[in-house]
């Protein structure tokens, strides 16, 4: 696993809190937005997602063995906000090695190298609108 298991609950009490509110209005970042698969409980995480020709990656950086991951994977959707654009993504499907590491940005791919993250998911894209309180366009 390349990031420890116990800078989870820091990161969920702390970081996720301050990287929230950021997230979305600041690419690469991103907040993916999920259910819980047995709470039902609608869940918001930050992450760093990076558009592919198919709609977006990311890369798993705490390893597959995330509840976010197997809420997405569970539900076969989830919802991205990033740059101030809601993204419905459905279709995950999980990556391993140079297949999901060829989608990342090369200065992204460097430091997944060295903190040796070999695990990412790509999403498609199944449409996309302004978020709330974002600019429309046209």
């Amino acid at each position: 696993m390349p990031i420890p298991r116990w800078i989870t609950p820091v990161n969920r009490r702390v970081t996720n809190r301050v990287l929230g509110p950021l997230a979305v209005r600041m690419p690469p970042l991103a907040v993916i937005h999920h259910v819980g698969r047995r709470s039902g409980i609608p869940r918001a995480t930050p992450v760093m997602a990076f558009r592919t020709a198919r709609g977006v990656a990311i890369a798993l950086t705490y390893g597959p063995d995330v509840d976010w991951l197997r809420n997405v994977l569970a539900a076969g959707r989830a919802r991205l906000v990033q740059g101030g654009r809601t993204t419905a993504l459905v279709d995950p499907v999980l990556l391993h090695g140079a297949t999901g590491a060829r989608l990342m940005p090369w200065w992204v791919r460097v430091a997944l190298r060295a903190l040796r993250v070999d695990d990412y998911i790509e999403l498609a894209a199944a449409w996309e609108r302004p978020a709330r309180g974002g600019r429309q366009s046209g």
